[in-house]
């Protein structure tokens, strides 16, 4: 539950109703960890390369806390792992205080959503383990841990084994061992979202309590985070990271006084701004509330050849668009997502999906359904078969290609391995294998082909129909 780690960004921006301006960006020089035009790729066997994260520059600044979001697969873990030492940028730099990471001696450390704990070791001796791999004698890293347990309210617990512990007090247990090292800087990779909403609501406010008292051993903090009110609740830097590759989409500054209102109008105003970030690539960074000044922008952004493929089946595609005609074909996303207890994670596939076919658009943090998704809503099984075809033969180059692929070789089969040749161009072999999945998935749906699982090829389905094995009668 602990590592190593470090993040921030350079450009501030001022959000919600509080008087003034945001202060402007500090030098770069007061940065604890900055990033020069760090990437991640992979190289392939021909010319091409998989880029996971485009050249980008970041900074963590001390006395904040920095939160990124992003979708899934966005590279919001692989940037910090980056910046934390633990993964080494395919080019760029990652300094701390002006110092290549390799050649200084970071002090961070790494709260991850697992709770990591040793079982065979109780609470006190869980939370000295990184003291003692640090050779600090029995008595002070004693002394130090039962301080640390009483500042995260586990006092009491120390001779407790992890199994008799709730999730709460085990993450609790995975701060503390994560803060008795002193980090400079404290990096959190969704730390809350294994436990329930309750207690991750008490943990967030008990931590802000920490931060805000100064009570943690701690210059700042970066948060990965999916959930968008948790990265406002916290945050006071937020950054929002775009995908294919990752990049930053915008970085701003939020000026909401603390403890801050979810139902308040800035608070709102904010959560529906980033989910426009997050579900619009043509969103401008200047379309931020109380736009002030734009976050540092991705310095070359590859075009790929094909769009990422949304993981998301047609049948939730057909759900979120009835959904949406029940509302009158029109609905914020905050409070779709909050209607269908839904983490953000959970609905912007089915919502990338339906945006992708042209079923709906997305406009101003609201889903507005089309004259398409309104058919297809409305229409019986098999019209909606038909509709999702012609949306997905337009719209999606790799099912397009197959279907072509199909209609011209003379026994209208071909191999799936010919299209993961394709993608390996461009995606990560895992990543390969989940959009060949995808596109399975909607192919067989809309009857666009069929595909024999066993000999791993795809089939006209009319030509499936009309193949004859050798040696059969074919009367």
């Amino acid at each position: 539950m602990q590592e190593t780690a470090i993040p921030n960004g350079a450009a501030n921006q001022s959000v919600g109703p509080a008087a003034g301006t945001a202060p402007g960006p500090k030098p770069a020089s007061e940065a604890i960890i900055r990033a020069e035009g760090i990437e991640k790729y992979y190289a392939q066997p021909s010319e091409n390369r998989i880029q996971v994260i485009s050249a980008t520059d970041l900074s963590i600044l001390p006395g904040e806390i920095l939160a990124l979001l992003g979708p899934s697969g966005s590279g919001k873990s692989t940037m910090l792992r980056m910046l934390t030492g633990l993964s080494c940028p395919s080019a760029g730099q990652v300094y701390w205080h002006g110092k290549p990471i390799a050649e200084a001696e970071i002090n961070v450390s790494i709260v991850f959503q697992s709770f990591a704990l040793f079982p065979w070791l109780t609470v006190l001796e869980n939370v000295e383990a990184p003291l003692q791999a640090r050779g600090v004698e029995r008595e002070a890293r004693r002394a130090r841990s039962m301080k640390m347990l009483d500042t995260v309210g586990l006092d009491g617990f120390e001779s407790a084994y992890p199994k008799e512990l709730s999730g709460g007090m085990r993450q609790r247990v995975g701060f503390a061992r994560a803060l008795v090292v002193e980090p400079e800087v404290l990096f959190m990779d969704e730390p809350f979202s294994a436990l329930d909403v309750l207690t991750a609501e008490n943990l967030r406010s008990e931590l802000l309590e920490l931060w805000q008292k100064k009570t943690m051993p701690t210059k700042a903090i970066f948060l990965v985070t999916h959930n968008i009110e948790e990265a406002v609740l916290l945050a006071d830097r937020i950054i929002v990271l775009g995908r294919n590759p990752g990049h930053i989409r915008t970085d701003f500054r939020v000026q909401l006084p603390h403890p801050r209102e979810r139902k308040s109008e800035g608070f709102t105003q904010l959560v529906d701004y980033i989910y426009k970030v997050l579900t619009r690539p043509d969103v401008s960074p200047d379309e931020a509330p109380d736009h002030q000044h734009p976050g540092p922008r991705v310095r070359d952004q590859r075009q790929m050849k094909y769009q990422m493929l949304p993981h998301s089946r047609p049948g939730g595609v057909a759900g979120l668009l009835e959904l949406l005609l029940d509302k009158g074909g029109r609905d914020d996303i905050y409070r779709l997502a909050d209607d269908l207890a839904f983490e953000i994670d959970d609905l912007l596939p089915i919502v990338d999906a339906a945006q992708l076919l042209g079923f709906l658009t997305v406009e101003e943090g609201d889903a507005a359904i089309t004259a398409g998704g309104t058919e297809f809503a409305n229409s019986e099984i098999l019209r909606q078969k038909e509709l999702f075809r012609d949306a997905a033969v337009s719209h999606v180059l790799l099912l397009r290609q197959i279907r072509r692929a199909l209609e011209t070789k003379s026994d209208h089969t071909v191999p799936e391995e010919f299209f993961l040749d394709l993608l390996d161009e461009q995606f990560s072999e895992e990543e390969a294998l989940r959009q060949m999945e995808t596109a399975i998935a909607w192919g067989r749906y809309a009857e666009i082909f069929d595909f024999d699982a066993g000999r791993r090829r795809f089939v006209l389905p009319d030509a499936q129909e009309e193949a004859v094995a050798p040696g059969e009668d074919t009367e």
